[in-house]
């Protein structure tokens, strides 16, 4: 069953809509690779670093595409991007400097909100860009793994786990709202 595209809001249009899904997805993947090159910095060679590596790397082919998009579209990017970059780092050095386990709940809480973000992205675009949707959905499978591999290398197992997960979350969901409209 194929749900309807939500109604632009009343002053926006649909390509207002489409622009602010590139410029808040486009500082969202950068917000993931500065968090993974926090954690590397931290991390270093530790057991879990390999696992990052390859999560970043997908993370930095993610970006390549909405750097892509940004310019083939002519978004203007979130002016937040300064505060992302140390934000972003900040949070990775920090969450690694608590643990591997404590890094993996990073990875959890920020690619759960990533996952309903990226399907509600998937929902309200219908039929309207085909191209974007498919983007969105391919990144959104990436995410769920990365997700999936922080719960399987322990992320619930963090010290301060709840109030940690419940934080990040509430951190990237502030992150989405701001970069939406900024």
């Amino acid at each position: 069953m194929s749900r309807k595209p939500r109604p632009a809001a009343p002053g926006e249009s649909r390509d207002d809509e489409i622009a602010a899904m590139i410029r808040v997805d486009h500082a969202g993947e950068y917000g993931a690779v500065r968090i993974y090159e926090g954690q590397l910095a931290v991390l270093g060679n530790s057991p879990m670093a390999e696992k990052i590596r390859h999560m970043a790397a997908q993370e930095q082919r993610h970006l390549k595409t909405f750097d892509r998009l940004v310019v083939e579209r002519r978004v203007r990017p979130t002016a937040l991007e300064p505060v992302w970059r140390v934000a972003g780092f900040a949070l990775g050095a920090a969450t690694a400097l608590l643990g591997e386990k404590a890094a993996m709940a990073c990875t959890a809480a920020v690619e759960e909100v990533i996952d309903e973000h990226y399907a509600g992205q998937i929902a309200r675009l219908g039929e309207a860009d085909a191209e974007l949707k498919a983007t969105v959905a391919d990144f959104r499978a990436d995410e769920i793994a990365h997700r999936d591999e922080a719960i399987a290398s322990g992320a619930q197992d963090a010290p301060a786990h709840r109030l940690l997960n419940e934080t990040i979350k509430a951190g990237c969901r502030l992150a989405i709202a701001l970069s939406t409209r900024i």
